[in-house]
């Protein structure tokens, strides 16, 4: 076994970790980076799928990702806008395609009426939300013991309305059943955007895309470390650790050790930068605090499919189409225009989430593309049929992430342990996009998570240095300890 020495050892290679680790090694403390997968990236993948680029994982970017845009022009990469000339496609109860233009799908006249309105009901409740503190809120308690499902059934009598406000947060972002989480956890995601009428807008959230894929931002965060200090295929088993360090400032000259098959690093600091789900796939010993066991059984990714296909040409942009595309019954819910910057081809992106990928999944693979590619033709035609390449980001089937986009909590649980994920446990600290206020499961707020735990680690580091100054009677601050 090697054996190794740092001050903070971080756990996962994803855009938390490695931005926490970067900043750590700037402050001047000596970092190791431990990685499961054998690639840096997280739930950031950019891979060829046959010859053709594809973001397996997130792409998007969006003009409130104010940190993400910072740390772009940082590291030198450029972005482009998502296609979006055209009308957009809508499908509703009724099952034919209709054209439209704007934000709010073509429906009847109080349909229409009914999801304008409860836009504005859910935006007003989104401003008394903090995404920081929504535990905070005025009505918390009673919003996460409601389901997100059952509130809207109690607030509008239109199902098409409550299907279409539904699918922008249970489908498209939580990718969970409405009926299984809180009108909370909604007015959550809706804040860590800024408002619920920016995940209505399309041309807002899914804004730009990095040219070349957004996996680059990891990369090249990985390339600033020193040699040595990046360690892939290194899944943590075991982190033991001291409750000594439970209390306040008592973690002075406590060493935690971190083992994986091949490495033993003893560190003072550790932090845990993969989705909550995946916590208990390290022992701890002794065991993490009881509550902190429970909260872990009540947080739980979602699933989703992302559907990739690419034809000779973009042919729906000849047909007038932006490709944009919505309906909550369909199986892919939403789809759009993901061509690659500078490319002949045309590139279509889908979604089927929570129930509906059940449904799929329990196909055989030839039937269940076929599904899908039917799915897609019910907005584009029978062009959409052909795909020259085709390819499904199966996240939940991948062992160090199973599941997406984000964590959230069932009913009650973001009031019960909401605030509790943010604290640390003695020497450790634990964090993700998932765990994010502002950007909440996008890679702008895995930035954030992992700027924030890097600032309170370097904090408590330097308040045990001071303190061991002081105990071998060293100056402080030129007082004589």
């Amino acid at each position: 076994m090697e054996r190794l020495e740092r001050d903070v050892v971080v756990i996962g290679a994803g855009a938390t970790g490695l931005t926490a680790a970067v900043r750590l090694q700037q402050a001047g403390h000596s970092v190791v980076v431990l990685e499961a997968r054998d690639r840096v990236g997280g739930r950031l993948w950019s891979d060829h799928i046959d010859g053709q680029l594809y973001e397996i994982g997130g792409q998007w970017v969006s003009p409130d990702q104010t940190v993400l845009l910072e740390t772009l022009d940082e590291l030198g990469l450029d972005t482009y806008a998502r296609y979006r000339e055209g009308e957009s496609v809508y499908i509703g109860a009724d099952g034919a395609p209709k054209r439209f233009t704007g934000d709010i799908f073509p429906a009847n006249e109080h349909t229409r009426s009914e999801i304008e309105r409860m836009i504005g009901v859910l935006d007003e409740l989104v401003q008394q939300t903090d995404p920081a503190a929504p535990w905070e809120q005025p009505r918390a308690a009673e919003f996460d013991h409601i389901s997100f499902k059952a509130w809207l059934e109690q607030q509008c009598d239109d199902a098409e309305a409550r299907a279409n406000i539904a699918l922008f947060i249970a489908d498209a972002m939580l990718t969970k059943p409405a009926h299984s989480f809180s009108l909370l956890q909604a007015l959550l995601m809706a804040a860590s955007a800024g408002s619920f009428s920016h995940l209505v807008d399309a041309d807002f959230i899914l804004d730009k895309r990095v040219i070349g894929g957004l996996q680059q931002v990891p990369l090249k965060l990985a390339e600033q470390l020193r040699a040595g200090d990046l360690r892939l295929s290194q899944p943590v088993r075991r982190i033991k650790w001291s409750t000594a360090a439970l209390a306040a400032d008592a973690v002075d000259g406590e060493v935690v050790e971190v083992v994986t098959d091949e490495l033993v690093v003893n560190a003072r600091r550790v932090i845990v930068a993969v989705p909550p789900n995946l916590y208990n796939r390290i022992e701890y010993a002794p065991n993490l605090p009881r509550l902190r066991q429970q909260l872990q059984q009540h947080q739980s990714l979602g699933l989703v499919i992302k559907v990739h296909a690419t034809y000779e040409t973009a042919f729906w942009r000849e047909d007038g189409l932006s490709a944009t595309a919505f309906s909550p019954y369909q199986i892919v819910h939403e789809a759009y225009d993901n061509t690659n910057y500078g490319e002949s081809r045309g590139t279509l992106v889908g979604f089927i989430s929570d129930e509906k990928a059940d449904a799929v999944f329990q196909m055989p693979a030839e039937e269940r593309k076929r599904s899908i590619l039917n799915s897609l033709a019910s907005y584009y035609g029978p062009q959409a049929l052909e795909p020259v390449v085709y390819y499904e980001s199966d996240w939940a089937a991948e062992e160090w992430t199973q599941g997406a986009y984000a964590a959230s909590f069932d009913l009650g649980g973001l009031t019960r342990y909401g605030a509790l994920q943010l604290e640390p446990v003695g020497p450790l600290r634990f964090g993700s996009s998932d765990l994010a206020a502002e950007g909440y499961q996008h890679v702008d707020g895995a930035i954030r998570v992992g700027r924030r735990l890097a600032a309170e680690t370097a904090d408590t580091l330097a308040r045990q240095s001071m303190s061991e100054r002081s105990a071998h009677g060293t100056f402080v601050e030129g007082v004589i300890a």
